[in-house]
């Protein structure tokens, strides 16, 4: 198949993305198909007379990627774009998208994961992996996100939206119950997320969040075993317990060697797994994902389950969660991004 990869983009998360896209296209060209990587906003510059031709560019167009320890200059990335157009999509990309049989989506973040790629897309007729552009949207806002959640009986953590002045933080760090975190609605990567020990470090969370735009959520602080579930088909993968290095599974520590220890399957009981398993399974189908997604909870010190938000296109980095967790049942990289289109093409969009 002709399959077109689509990631970076402008997202905080465009590192992480440009990672997952690049051992993507690298396991489909390796299982025979003619995919090439193509960056959201930096597109193509110019097409070959005959743009088919394009399918079969050496190593499949895939940059040199990596992620830093800090989220990518994205101002450099816009003033790298040579037409230093505001639209979303970059030259040629939705030129190479409607001659793909499918667009497998390897963005994170906004503009990827909010549901407007996956809308445009639709509009287009051009089949591409993981859910829809509802759903996506729905998942992509944790403050939606959660109010589903509660209509449906998912346990998560009490949490609340914050509207305030930068002159208002003072005030609100000594109102906010402690211990809590503050989020942005739509960060990932553990971007715009603030886990403050005392209130002199709420209020400058209080501050720093609102560098990442969107609504600023605060959320109780629950303490005890990190565990994030995937969900493939109608099937829940092993649980993975994460413990970070330091002191919070920041960005550096999700994506540098050693930040983080790793284990898949989670040392869980059996009934601990098969009830992580279930969450996971129920707020996929709350929230109406469809093909995968990766929940994050965490099991108290009193053996309950809470669900801290979902990813409706979580990372796909070769030594990211989800492989990890396919891994664990006997499923390879490879084989697990032809299940992935293999699912997706069976849905059938609008």
């Amino acid at each position: 198949m002709k399959i077109v990869v689509l990631a970076g983009g402008l997202s905080p998360e465009r590192a992480v993305s440009l990672v997952t896209g690049t051992g993507i296209c690298r396991a489909l060209r390796e299982r025979g198909h003619r995919a090439i990587l193509v960056d959201l906003f930096l597109g193509v510059e110019a097409l070959p007379g005959d743009p088919e031709t394009l399918f079969d560019a050496a190593d499949g167009l895939c940059p040199d990627a990596k992620i830093e320890t800090t989220a990518p200059d994205l101002e450099a990335v816009r003033r790298s774009r040579r037409d230093q157009s505001p639209q979303v999509f970059g030259p040629n990309v939705l030129e190479l998208c409607r001659r793909a049989d499918v667009v497998f989506l390897g963005l994170h973040g906004q503009d990827g994961e909010d549901g407007r790629v996956q809308a445009t897309l639709e509009l287009l007729g051009v089949p591409y992996t993981g859910s829809g552009y509802l759903a996506s949207g729905v998942a992509m806002d944790k403050a939606v996100a959660k109010r589903i959640m509660a209509a449906e009986g998912v346990p998560t953590p009490e949490w609340g939206i914050l509207e305030y002045g930068p002159e208002e933080s003072c005030r609100l760090a000594q109102e906010l119950p402690m211990p809590c975190v503050v989020k942005c609605t739509t960060g990932g990567s553990s971007l715009g997320v603030f886990l403050p020990e005392d209130r002199k470090e709420l209020q400058d969370a209080l501050v720093k969040v609102r560098r990442f735009g969107g609504e600023v959520i605060w959320e109780e602080r629950i303490y005890g075993r990190e565990l994030t579930v995937a969900v493939l088909g109608n099937r829940a993968l092993p649980a993975v317990e994460t413990t970070p290095a330091g002191k919070d599974f920041d960005y550096a520590a999700k994506y540098q060697k050693g930040g983080a220890r790793e284990v898949c399957p989670a040392p869980l009981t059996e009934t601990e797994a098969a009830a992580a398993g279930a969450l996971a399974l129920r707020v996929h189908k709350a929230l109406g994902l469809a093909v995968y997604s990766r929940t994050d909870m965490i099991l108290d010190r009193e053996g309950k389950l809470w669900c801290l938000e979902v990813n409706s296109l979580p990372g796909m980095t070769p030594t990211s969660f989800v492989p990890q967790e396919a891994a664990a049942v006997g499923m390879s990289y490879g084989g697990l991004c032809e299940e992935i289109v293999r699912l997706s093409l069976e849905i059938k969009r609008r």
